[in-house]
């Protein structure tokens, strides 16, 4: 079966040529000649696409606001997004970013760049997809469900996780907010599982590798983005002392997790120059992250 992709672009040469490209590298190509267009074309699908390509200026609905449509529609907001468009200013490629598109590749564009770039998002969420069904196979072996301990009132909307790797114990919870019993789950366990998981799909030599994994793990009925990374140390199996960030929340949209990676990546750089940090403070950051724009995560 072809990886499907939907390319979005006003100019007819364009979208041919890229059809052309992108059907010679074996991949099923649907097109749209605008943002309106290919909101229509998304609705009519069975499985979503793997990855959208977009122009930005278009009539009727530029790619900024089919971006935007995308992003916030609960079925395709995990799709990575990539501009493609001869808006090449310093101030356009701002923008894209700042919006949390995936990829801003200018026009005229180099072709390898381009399937290295959807190649890329493409093994990413083919290794996310394993990653799930492993998670759902380990908690279903433990038999880790909801925990109806607390009212969903008393309850906090998500839960941030610090976990190192142990030689000896495995992944070990260092540090979370809130506490286990706020957070609704059994974040002890799961965290070992998530840590579990990855390193199964990836391999310890390759997980500080992965540039974050967005997962839906069905068993507890939420959504993980989780962001490996290490330091130096002679003393571990591996030469490197291992770590994961993760946020379990409700719902995490794939430009959430854009924007989380960026938080994440901060801690991660206090935590190799072994800085303090307050988890609090960070929980509170992500927590304006995931309210916008979701009726499910409120600020308190």
């Amino acid at each position: 079966m072809h990886e499907k992709i939907l390319v979005v672009d006003d100019n007819k040469d364009i979208l041919f040529n890229l059809k052309i490209l992108l059907e010679k590298r074996g991949y099923e190509v649907l097109t749209s000649m605008s943002g309106d267009q290919a909101l229509k074309t998304l609705s009519t699908l069975k499985e979503p696409p793997e990855v959208i390509i977009s122009d930005i200026k278009m009539p009727n609905m530029d790619g900024y606001e089919f971006f935007k449509a995308v992003s916030t529609h609960s079925q395709w907001n995990q799709i990575p997004f990539l501009f493609l468009t001869a808006k090449s200013t310093t101030e356009d490629i701002r923008l894209g970013k700042m919006l949390g598109v995936d990829d801003y590749i200018t026009k005229p564009f180099n072709e390898e760049d381009l399937i290295a770039s959807i190649s890329g998002k493409i093994t990413r969420k083919q290794k996310s997809e394993l990653i799930n069904n492993k998670v759902k196979d380990l908690l279903n072996f433990y038999q880790i469900e909801m925990q109806p301990s607390i009212t969903e009132e008393d309850q906090l909307p998500f839960c941030l996780l610090v976990v190192f790797w142990d030689d000896i114990e495995g992944p070990v919870l260092k540090k979370s907010h809130p506490s286990e019993k706020s957070c609704h789950i059994s974040i002890n366990r799961i965290s070992q599982q998530l840590f579990h998981a990855a390193t199964t799909i990836y391999g310890h030599d390759k997980i500080t590798r992965a540039e974050g994994v967005l997962l839906n793990i069905e068993n507890i009925k939420k959504r993980g983005y989780l962001f490996f990374d290490a330091f130096p140390d002679k003393k571990e199996r591996f030469g490197e002392k291992q770590f994961m960030l993760s946020v379990i929340a409700p719902s995490i949209t794939y430009l959430d997790s854009l924007k989380i990676r960026e938080i994440f990546k901060e801690i991660s750089e206090k935590i190799k120059n072994k800085k303090v940090w307050e988890i609090e403070n960070y929980w509170m950051r992500i927590l304006r992250i995931l309210s916008t724009g979701s009726p499910l995560l409120k600020t308190p």
